[in-house]
């Protein structure tokens, strides 16, 4: 913060110069929530996890023949990883109560693929995964797990989808749908059914090259071919109606029922808007 003249203040931010330490090129950068710590990955099996000053905290070897894919996860607390082996590995951060760096641990690994993984996305609290693989298919993973008691992660679902270099997933934050990219193509998944939901076809003049939810999972966000493709996530609108009358059918209280049918109200208007626009 610097103080202008006038009393007001004002934030000038100061670059820093991280020292080169890949020796192959960055495929992805993730920044914690947190803000303890900064990921990089190469396309060869290294992640370097660093601290906001550019000092490396702990390296990574992946043991995936190459890295495909690597992110953070949303609450800050992993970093995950896939590649060339059927399987995506994630590892927990750990910092002290002082919020001192101590330690990279393995904590588990997505396993059941029959081929490399393209690419995963979490869900917002972490407790979702999905992955999509070389193999042809996606699965959802459940993540909310006990892994420090060596807990596996539970796949919930299995299903069979297009696939081609580059792929990309991305996982609602609510984990109620999901899109997979395959060339200039976004097919859309209801992850209570598994079924396809919406399929938006040459989208882009070039490959896709990643996808992303916002946060309150109302838009899907595209980009390739140097441009950026924002949709309506109406097949989530759809799956919070479904699960939403399913919950009123079991409902006995007036309140939750009243909250139930509003929740309800709300997904039709939104959906009923967006077709008026169309």
């Amino acid at each position: 913060m610097t103080k202008k003249e006038d009393g007001s203040f004002t934030f000038t931010a100061a670059p820093e110069d991280f020292p080169k330490k890949h020796k192959a090129p960055i495929i992805n950068i993730g920044i914690a929530e947190t803000g303890k710590f900064i990921m990089t990955a190469s396309s060869d099996t290294t992640i370097f996890i660093w601290d906001l000053k550019g000092e490396v905290l702990a390296s990574i070897n992946t043991n995936q023949m190459n890295n495909a894919f690597a992110a953070v996860s949303p609450c800050g607390r992993f970093v995950a990883s896939c590649g060339f082996t059927p399987d995506v590995k994630v590892w927990e951060v750990c910092f002290g109560k002082s919020g001192d760096f101590q330690e990279v641990v393995r904590a588990f690994e997505l396993k059941g693929h029959s081929a490399g993984v393209y690419s995963f996305s979490f869900s917002n609290d972490s407790r979702r995964m999905a992955t999509v693989s070389k193999d042809g298919t996606w699965k959802l993973w459940d993540t909310d797990i006990e892994y420090k008691k060596q807990q596996d992660p539970y796949l919930l679902l299995t299903g069979k989808c297009e696939v081609s270099e580059p792929c990309r997933i991305a996982l609602s934050p609510d984990a109620r749908v999901m899109a997979i990219s395959c060339g200039t193509s976004i097919i859309m998944y209801n992850t209570r059914r598994g079924e396809e939901e919406e399929r938006f076809l040459n989208v882009h003049g070039e490959y896709i090259t990643d996808l992303a939810f916002d946060i309150n999972s109302r838009y899907l966000v595209s980009c390739g071919d140097r441009a950026i493709r924002v949709f309506h996530n109406t097949a989530g609108y759809r799956a919070v109606m479904e699960e939403m009358k399913g919950m009123l059918k079991k409902a006995t209280n007036m309140a939750t029922r009243e909250r139930l049918q509003q929740q309800i109200t709300d997904a039709q208007s939104a959906l009923d808007s967006i077709s008026a626009k169309d």
